[in-house]
């Protein structure tokens, strides 16, 4: 659209029209068939076009609107709490509600400050994250965030009390003689080390992906390592957040993507597969703990937005959660996972320049190398992963391509996050375009 007047994020692009939604294809006006096989970015786990949540959407709209929280409660936000609550893991018993992941983090950091000033601790003010992690991109957010690229231009303004430690990323970070839970512990007491030199009592919270998303491409966690990393936070007073945003409601075949290392945060966040796409809709899952702090104490959570617990889109992401557990999707997620990773196994798994192929049901990743032996990325400046991104374009398939994998520069990786809804033969066309659009682009970027 060359007369548009929206501010874009890229001021040359030109992007093709969304018209309409067909469950795992997006059909643009000039009738082109995409298919979704990233969710845009993890979002859409029900696809496009289910018609329960439209109903939903309709219904809540037909009743109210909005109702700002200063002022009311609303049944399709308690109905919402209620269910998140039921499945969630540990003593995770309340939900803030806010419209999107960075707010969801934003509000995460934010309850664990004022937690702290709750107890009688106001010295704990540091947060510890990980390198290469990606927590969002309001200030707060970003300044957890561990990837170089998405902060280098406003590092003059974020915040100071973050410090970094490495990720639990094995492809690149296990030695060839450690085992995998050695690997583990000596990343997670990294955080220890980290701890004990800001000071025990100043530290207030670390933040990690179970599952690390866009700025490393599904990277799980080595058996043991978030066991452990809870185990220090335990002995240091330091709380626990994890950041489920893209990794979790059910992304990674179990509803929450912690239940699948043993664990139990003490803040919790989600978004993304939340509501699916269909409104815009976040939350903090807080211990009881937590909650009881504020209780007992001011009373009052210092923060709050317009449109937190807003009734339509609590109303969709109800809707969305009823359906996961009505069609038993999250079955599907662990078969078509299991299908997913064996097709790509045997379409990349020789590939000259694809190193790595992991993630967790259907949070997949591949990671590209211009060498697989020593696995030296590709040159930077050869940006491969927008050429994939555009050669996948090209042949209608959704795949969400980022550069930066190994450390905010170098490196390139395809993550795949597709519908929960999608079958085998949708698998096999996923996997069958983005084969002939990873080598298209090496072509291209290597002529």
């Amino acid at each position: 659209m060359n007369d548009s007047h929206v501010f874009h994020r890229h001021t040359a692009a030109k992007l093709p029209v969304a018209d309409r939604g067909d469950g795992v294809y997006i059909i643009d006006t000039d009738g082109k068939r995409y298919l979704d096989a990233s969710g845009g970015a993890a979002v859409s786990c029900l696809g496009h076009s289910h018609p329960a949540v439209q109903a939903a959407i309709k219904a809540q709209v037909d009743r109210v609107a909005f109702a700002h929280t200063a002022f009311f409660t609303n049944a399709a936000m308690e109905d919402l709490a209620e269910t998140l609550v039921a499945d969630a893991p540990g003593d995770l018993d309340r939900v803030y509600f806010v419209s999107g992941g960075s707010e969801a983090v934003e509000a995460a950091l934010k309850m664990a400050r004022q937690y702290c000033v709750e107890i009688g601790e106001p010295e704990r003010r540091h947060i510890i994250a990980r390198r290469q992690s990606f927590h969002g991109n309001t200030l707060g957010a970003l300044s957890a965030g561990g990837n170089f690229w998405r902060r280098a231009a406003f590092e003059p303004v974020l915040l100071d009390v973050v410090r970094h430690v490495s990720p639990c990323y094995a492809y690149r970070g296990q030695a060839p003689d450690e085992t995998e839970e050695a690997y583990g512990r000596r990343v997670a007491d990294e955080l220890e080390t980290a701890i004990e030199e800001l000071g025990p009592e100043t530290v207030c919270a670390f933040i990690a992906e179970p599952v690390v998303g866009a700025t490393a491409g599904a990277v799980p966690p080595v058996p043991g390592y978030f066991k452990r990393v809870r185990e220090i936070c335990d002995r240091h007073g330091v709380l626990l957040i994890l950041d489920e945003v893209m990794c979790g409601m059910g992304r990674t075949g179990t509803m929450f993507a912690c239940e699948q290392d043993g664990v139990a945060p003490d803040l919790l966040t989600i978004a993304k597969g939340l509501g699916a796409g269909y409104q815009p809709i976040g939350a903090v899952l807080s211990s009881g703990r937590i909650y009881q702090a504020f209780a007992e104490g001011s009373g009052f959570f210092q923060h709050g937005h317009t449109y937190m617990g807003h009734p339509v889109a609590c109303a969709a992401a109800r809707a969305v959660q009823e359906a996961i557990r009505k069609e038993d999707l999250l079955a599907n997620v662990r078969r078509q996972g299991e299908v997913l990773v064996d097709a790509l196994q045997e379409r990349f798994g020789n590939h000259h320049h694809v190193g790595d192929i992991r993630g967790r049901g259907l949070f997949r990743a591949i990671e590209l190398v211009a060498d697989r032996a020593s696995k030296l990325p590709f040159d930077p400046q050869l940006r491969l992963h927008a050429g994939i991104k555009r050669a996948a374009m090209a042949r209608g398939l959704i795949c969400y391509p980022m550069g930066g994998t190994v450390d905010g520069k170098a490196g390139d990786h395809v993550l795949l996050a597709p519908p929960f809804i999608i079958d085998e033969s949708q698998v096999g066309e996923i996997v069958d375009r983005l084969g002939d659009a990873v080598d298209a682009a090496i072509a291209e970027a290597t002529a």
